[in-house]
């Protein structure tokens, strides 16, 4: 009997378990968005940073590495060219609501006006033929291709 009875309360506690793992959370609000998009942008620019500081030390290892090696005498391979280090700067966040209307502003005061692809020819039609693609020689009397 104590079996039966311990089976049927872990079957149902099984079950509630299942129920709440299946519960819908409900939408996150606009200031959990806005906290989630400035947490995104801060690992971003933590990222850049981190990139930043691991050039700078990159740089500083193979400045030591040809020093040492011209100080033994011994020759040292030229060093290979790499982009300089970009410092990002201080984290500045601005909010996506507040960019988007001034950045969109900008863009299209400073970007040339460009035809559609359509208005450019991208999807038009192939022109008339003036001539026929082929001439009217049958090919047993065309000369060999080599």
């Amino acid at each position: 009997m104590t079996r039966s009875l311990t089976s049927a309360l872990l079957a149902a506690l099984l079950a509630m378990a299942a129920g709440a793992a299946l519960a819908k959370l409900p939408a996150p609000s606009d200031e959990a968005k806005a906290k989630a998009d400035e947490a995104k942008a801060k690992a971003a620019h933590a990222d850049k940073l981190a990139s930043f500081q691991l050039c700078q030390v990159m740089d500083k290892v193979a400045a030591g590495h040809q020093a040492a090696a011209k100080k033994a005498g011994k020759p040292a391979s030229a060093p290979t060219p790499t982009p300089p280090c970009a410092d990002p700067g201080a984290f500045v966040y601005t909010p996506p609501g507040a960019a988007s209307s001034a950045a969109v502003a900008t863009a299209a005061a400073a970007a040339p006006a460009k035809p559609p692809l359509e208005a450019a020819g991208a999807h038009s039609p192939a022109k008339t033929a003036n001539a026929p693609p082929s001439t009217t020689a049958p090919a047993a009397t065309m000369p060999a291709k080599k």
